[in-house]
């Protein structure tokens, strides 16, 4: 996250940071959801924490999006062996900096969180949202080499409004 920070500080413009072993599956190849959290959650949590004060005391924040995700959902229950499993009904994001109001809680799942109570979201919203936070699409203009199908998503979805 500090090299992140740093890319970010000398103007990249877009920086992915990977984190590997959230697969908790309990399946013998991965630790189950006590364990795996234990592992990794308070490291996540630091991470993120000191990443978000640098940036702030920098001033940088609202130059800045943090959006946190993983490659899929996680299934509503526990398996046998303790582990959660891949699930694409449902997923969780977290968003900072960027222009994005904090503290705020955008959706709900259903009692069980196996399926969007409210409003659903997709990726094409994700993608809408990224773009507006960063961009200011009125101006933005792009090399007649963009793919045409993802102009096209981005004219025609809207970002997640309530995040603003």
């Amino acid at each position: 996250m500090l090299m992140a920070r740093r890319l970010c500080e000398a103007g990249c413009g877009f920086v992915t940071v990977h984190s590997a072993g959230w697969d908790m599956h309990a399946d013998g190849n991965n630790p189950g959801m006590q364990v795996g959290m234990e592992m990794l959650g308070r490291t996540m949590d630091k991470a993120v924490s000191t990443f978000l004060d640098d940036v702030k005391q920098r001033g940088l924040s609202d130059k800045i999006l943090l959006v946190i995700t993983g490659d899929f959902g996680r299934t509503p229950r526990v398996n046998k062996k303790g582990g959660r499993d891949h699930w694409a009904r449902l997923c969780t994001l977290a968003f900072a900096g960027g222009g994005i109001q904090p503290g705020q809680i955008i959706g709900k799942s259903s009692r069980d969180g196996g399926e969007p109570a409210t409003t659903p979201y997709n990726a094409s919203h994700l993608m809408a949202t990224i773009m507006h936070s960063l961009f200011d699409m009125g101006e933005l203009r792009l090399e007649s080499q963009f793919p045409r199908e993802l102009m096209q998503m981005l004219e025609d979805t809207p970002p997640i409004q309530e995040l603003f």
